[in-house]
């Protein structure tokens, strides 16, 4: 084990001890500060801001050594027991390292994973319970859709997942023609649900592409904004075809 995190842990044994606020934190109360440093070092990596990765790395190790001493001083783990589990897990699923196993590429290697995760269950486990009820949709739809790949649950092509999502815009398309808002809502997510798997038919990250999206758009809007600004325009007044005109001008 490094000097430098041994050093971490000895920060952390004193801050637990001696300041007031390290005392009182809780495995809830750091719940929220977790899932903010997490999207901080999401952020980061979107940017391919190392420097900025780096930082975060930092910030999400402490947090890890926050939740091991409160284990170890509820008696319930301790961060030894943590790094066993992690490097037992990891041996335990790369058989093709440690083991006998012949894989022919990476879907083979998360194949086993999947497997092998399962048989650890101990028969109380499926296929899809690994997957936190917590995360974003968008990202909890593509990790079921990987999982369920795994036991042949998967179309052949691409060319099938757009078929599929052409099904599911027409059935949208009618339910708008109904004016049925409940099912226009279900028809809807089955629609965005498509996309997401045609997405990793792609080789696209979905989550990825949209904030991609989302701050191209922000920049664009902000570039608007601006303009209007020097120009003394007033953008909420400004009729649509000029609104569009300045958005093209923008790009």
């Amino acid at each position: 084990m490094s000097q430098r995190f041994l050093e971490l842990v000895d920060i952390m044994d004193t801050l637990r001890a001696q300041c007031p606020w390290d005392k009182k934190q809780t495995i809830h109360s750091l719940r929220s500060n977790t899932i903010e440093e997490l999207y901080e070092l999401v952020d980061s990596i979107v940017e391919e801001d190392w420097d900025g990765i780096k930082e975060e790395l930092g910030d999400i190790m402490l947090h890890v050594l926050f939740y091991a001493k409160i284990g170890k001083e509820q008696g319930k783990f301790t961060l030894d027991e943590v790094m066993e589990g992690i490097a037992k897990k990891l041996i335990h699923r790369h058989p093709h390292i440690y083991g006998d196993v012949k894989v022919e590429n990476d879907d083979d290697v998360k194949r086993n994973w999947e497997q092998l995760k399962l048989q650890e269950g101990k028969g109380n486990k499926t296929i899809l319970s690994g997957v936190p009820n917590s995360l974003p949709s968008m990202v909890k739809a593509l990790r079921i859709q990987e999982k369920v790949k795994h036991v042949g649950f998967e179309w052949e092509n691409k060319e099938q997942v757009w078929d599929k999502v052409e099904e599911e815009i027409g059935e949208l398309k009618a339910e708008i023609a109904a004016n049925d808002q409940e099912k226009m809502e279900q028809e809807f997510g089955d629609v965005l649900f498509s996309m997401i798997n045609y997405a990793r038919f792609l080789n696209i990250d979905p989550e990825t592409a949209l904030e991609k999206t989302n701050k191209k758009f922000k920049h664009r809007f902000e570039l608007m904004e601006t303009y209007a600004n020097e120009h003394s325009l007033d953008l909420a007044k400004m009729s649509l075809m000029d609104k569009e005109a300045l958005w093209q001008s923008m790009k």
